[in-house]
């Protein structure tokens, strides 16, 4: 039997949430080790770990792989939270370079932009979720979205009346409702004391966004 998977990121969201998100809404538990020192991240680059030498990195099946895309893309496909076909894939992966975009403009964006265009479709398929009536990881994307832009204005939702609800059927599925529990390996918003850690692994001199 396969061990857990391991996440090697830092102690808040960044470019690993998502994936925690993910392995969440497939019921897998994992592991995670944290980094907070210098020293953690080059014995990483010492011992070939990071293809790219840069985190996120996840230990899996034998593998260790790296870049965002690329897990989340083999999280999906090795647990069937992909669209059934090609169509719904693509409408999949559109969805999922909008969730990115977001995270630079949040809310005026959301609000004009991506979120309508999430509520028409909703709207116009009758279904429960994005792309066909099958859970997905354009689902957890936009969950995972939708509550980003709440943390910056509660109300987001009061003029899309079918996120209202998207919303309120994903929060109640049991395992994400385990993960929105205090206790869990959900990370909160980032504050300067997770910016100053990043800083200090990567030897970064500059000015460092929180959405490291």
């Amino acid at each position: 039997m396969a061990g857990k998977p391991k996440l090697y990121y830092f102690d808040g969201r960044g470019k690993m949430e998502s994936v925690r998100w993910l392995l969440a809404a497939a019921g897998v538990e994992f592991e995670e080790e944290l980094l907070e020192t210098r020293e953690q991240y080059e014995k990483l680059l010492q011992d070939g770990a990071l293809m790219f030498q840069q985190v996120p990195m996840v230990e899996i099946d034998g593998m260790k792989l790296v870049q965002t895309r690329a897990i989340l893309n083999y999280l999906a496909a090795t647990h069937n939270l992909y669209g059934r076909d090609l169509k719904e894939r693509a409408l999949y992966f559109n969805i999922t370079e909008d969730k990115e975009k977001q995270h630079a403009l949040i809310v005026q964006k959301a609000t004009n932009r991506y979120f309508p265009a999430y509520e028409k479709v909703l709207r116009d398929h009758g279904q429960d979720y994005l792309v066909g009536n099958q859970f997905s990881w354009a689902d957890i994307h936009l969950f995972e979205a939708i509550l980003m832009v709440e943390e910056k204005k509660c109300d987001v939702l009061s003029e899309f009346p079918q996120l209202q609800m998207f919303k309120a059927r994903i929060s109640n599925m049991p395992r994400i409702k385990k993960f929105l529990e205090p206790g869990s390996q959900r990370k909160p918003i980032p504050d300067d004391k997770y910016v100053e850690t990043v800083r200090r692994v990567l030897q970064m001199y500059y000015n460092v966004k929180a959405s490291v």
